[in-house]
C-alpha cells in the first residue's frame, strides 16, 4: 500500500497521524483522518496528504463529503507552488477547491518527467480522499 506515517495505519478510527518522507511510490498523511476500505475521510481542519511519484500527471479522486461543502486546497511540488507544473484543477500557486466528488489532476509536469514530492493541503474537514492515479 505504501502508506508510511509513522503512527502506523488504524483502520476505521480517527487518529492523528504526521508526515514522513516517503520514497517513490509512498505516501503519508497529516492531520486527524479516518482511513477505511475505500476512502481516507478529514475530520479535522488543516490536513495534508503527501505523496512521492515519477509520472507526467498526478491525479486524486476526492470529494466533499457527506456535507456537501466546498473544501479549499493548496498543492506544492517539492515544497513549492506548482507554476506550469499544475494540472486543470489547480492554480499556478496551487490553489483548488474540491465541489464535488471526481477525479482532480493536480499536477501536470510541463518539462522532463522526474521524481518529485507532491503534497495537498486541505484547509477544511470533511474531505474524502479515495484513490491517486498517475498519467
Amino acid at each position: 500500500m505504501g502508506f508510511v506515517s509513522p503512527e502506523g495505519l488504524r483502520a476505521d478510527a480517527a487518529n492523528a497521524y504526521s508526515i514522513s518522507q516517503p520514497g517513490v511510490n509512498e505516501w503519508s498523511l497529516s492531520g486527524t483522518w479516518t482511513i477505511g476500505a475505500e476512502r481516507a475521510v478529514l475530520d479535522k481542519p488543516d490536513g495534508s496528504i503527501v505523496y512521492r511519484f515519477s509520472a507526467r500527471d498526478l491525479h486524486l479522486v476526492l470529494g466533499p463529503g457527506f456535507r456537501g461543502k466546498p473544501v479549499p486546497f493548496q498543492v506544492t511540488i517539492d515544497g513549492k507552488a506548482p507554476g506550469s507544473d499544475r494540472g486543470a484543477d489547480a492554480d499556478a500557486d496551487g490553489n483548488g477547491t474540491v465541489t464535488s466528488t471526481r477525479l482532480y489532476q493536480l499536477v501536470r509536469q510541463s518539462g522532463d518527467v522526474e521524481e518529485r514530492t507532491f503534497e495537498i493541503r486541505f484547509f477544511d474537514s470533511g474531505v474524502e480522499a479515495y484513490a491517486f492515479t498517475f498519467g
